[in-house]
């Protein structure tokens, strides 16, 4: 027992010895929706008032039953900032997801590979949207409110706008192109 136990079981028994005989009979009727620690209490406050034999047996607590949900996989990712962003947008748009070894990954990025990246997972029903929800084009531009329209970085060779920041320039995911931001023209 830690010390919040023994503090729960001390409040408790204070509580149900300051309680009539027929609160303590109305209680245990009800006894299913009692914590463990209130139960076994109250069961040690009904002996001691020789209220046992009155009171029917209050029934052991039911454990609660998982609730399993059938998940497919809709994409895996090798990095965690790229399955994260994916399950930002589609639980922006409503939909229910959840990624599976993220935290394996989180832990050395390594494990990506060896456990097939990390997976990104929606009910079935809600499968064949979130797909095509992820296969969108990344917009051109976007409306900012006060600033205007904000034009979308692309490679400067392919015109992709599949690309990313990583130091010390800029990465096109598309034809593999590598760039900085003073000469774009030419490859790293």
């Amino acid at each position: 027992m830690n010390i919040n136990t023994n503090d729960e079981y001390r409040r408790l028994t204070e509580l149900y010895v300051g309680m009539a005989d027929g609160e303590l009979e109305q209680l245990a009727a009800d006894g299913n929706s009692l914590t463990d620690e209130a139960q076994d209490v109250l069961k040690a406050e009904l002996d001691r008032r020789g209220l046992t034999d009155k009171v029917e047996k209050i029934p052991p607590a039911e454990a609660p039953q998982p609730v399993f949900q059938e998940l497919v996989t809709i994409r895996e990712f090798r990095d965690l900032p790229d399955a994260l962003l994916a399950q930002g947008f589609l639980q922006s748009a409503g939909i229910e997801c959840s990624l599976a070894d993220d935290n394996l990954v989180r832990m050395d990025w390594f494990y990506s590979n060896a456990v097939g990246g990390i997976k990104l997972r929606v009910k079935p029903e809600d499968a064949k949207e979130a797909f095509e929800m992820l296969k969108q084009p990344i917009p051109a531009g976007l409306n900012t409110e006060g600033v205007g329209i904000y034009e979308q970085p692309k490679c400067p060779k392919c015109g992709s706008l599949d690309i990313t920041f990583e130091q010390p320039g800029w990465k096109c995911h598309t034809c593999k192109h590598e760039w900085s931001d003073e000469n774009p023209e030419t490859a790293e």
